[in-house]
């Protein structure tokens, strides 16, 4: 097992050329740069927000042995290996340890709304098959399963690889449960409020906003794992902003072609998404309008994050 994955880790867009045709490299060996010069200690690959469904397995393939080669040891890179067909889920799994990869993000089956029998079965055929640290995945969202901390706490007491989980089911209080049902050997990721997440025995966070605003997103988590809560809230206050903005008339994930939208504003243009999900410029001057609201909260992310690191010490 490698060392302990903590903090706030990137699970990032997937960059494509003009088009959506191929996966921009230039693009994504600058936007890697300017994670770990921001401080990021870890991105995940091919989750969500990285539009996993739309990946061929040859793209997949080239893109994680390049993201390990291009990361090169200067941050940790786990790769989301889910599939709704369990043997797909292993030989992705597989081919992320040949590749390099530091450990693996992995979601339930979805669409088949399966028994928690079935899910067991699928983590199991995966850790059978490959020894790399698997984060659990739990979006009801997306996937039609909501893990309960019963599920969770059986795989982390039966799998030694499983000492993770991206809880996404807007549940805060879940995060205790889980911990409780795991007899403590569970680490618990934040996948929404880092605040009242990390109070509840949070010890990461999957960022979706480390797209765009890499660094705030760091801070606050450094922030929370040192109990500053009035830093922390100062950030999220802001992010709150960045999700009325983007969520209003859009659907749940209409936010990743905002993302990268935000990401070309910050200087590091990523391409757009892929279908079926509403590309940035099909929105036309609607998109352009909600950009233009947000970028003046990166800036003044900027200020807030520049100001509370101005602090003397004795102040903190």
């Amino acid at each position: 097992m490698t060392a302990p994955f903590t903090g706030s880790y990137t699970v990032t867009i997937t960059p494509f050329t003009e088009g959506g045709d191929a996966i921009d490299y230039d693009a994504w060996a600058r936007f890697l740069d300017w994670q770990v010069a921001s401080g990021v200690p870890g991105i995940i690959i091919l989750g969500t927000t990285g539009e996993f469904l739309t990946i061929t397995d040859e793209e997949r393939s080239e893109y994680v042995a390049r993201t390990v080669e291009l990361v090169n040891g200067r941050m940790k890179v786990l790769v989301g290996s889910m599939n709704a067909y369990t043997p797909n889920a292993v030989r992705y799994s597989v081919e992320a340890e040949r590749l390099g990869a530091d450990g693996l993000m992995i979601i339930p089956p979805y669409y088949y709304t399966p028994t928690e029998d079935e899910i067991f079965n699928y983590y199991k055929a995966i850790c059978e098959a490959c020894g790399l640290p698997i984060m659990l995945y739990n979006n009801p969202f997306t996937s039609n399963v909501d893990m309960p901390a019963r599920l969770v706490g059986r795989l982390t007491k039966s799998f030694e690889q499983i000492r993770y989980i991206k809880e996404a089911s807007q549940r805060i209080e879940r995060i205790h449960d889980i911990i409780l049902e795991s007899d403590g050997l569970m680490n618990v990721w934040a996948g929404q409020r880092v605040l009242e997440s990390y109070k509840m025995g949070a010890v990461g966070y999957v960022n979706p906003y480390g797209n765009y605003i890499p660094r705030a997103s760091v801070k606050f988590v450094e922030w929370a794992e040192q109990g500053r809560w009035e830093d922390v809230q100062a950030v999220q206050s802001v992010i709150g902003k960045f999700d009325a903005i983007i969520t209003e008339g859009h659907p749940l994930y209409g936010h990743q072609c905002y993302s990268k939208a935000l990401a070309a504003a910050a200087g590091y243009p990523v391409g757009d998404v892929r279908a079926p999900i509403t590309t940035f410029e099909s929105l036309g001057e609607e998109g352009r309008a909600r950009v233009a609201k947000m970028v003046p909260l990166m800036e003044e992310l900027d200020r807030i994050v520049d100001a509370i690191e101005a602090r003397p010490a004795a102040a903190e």
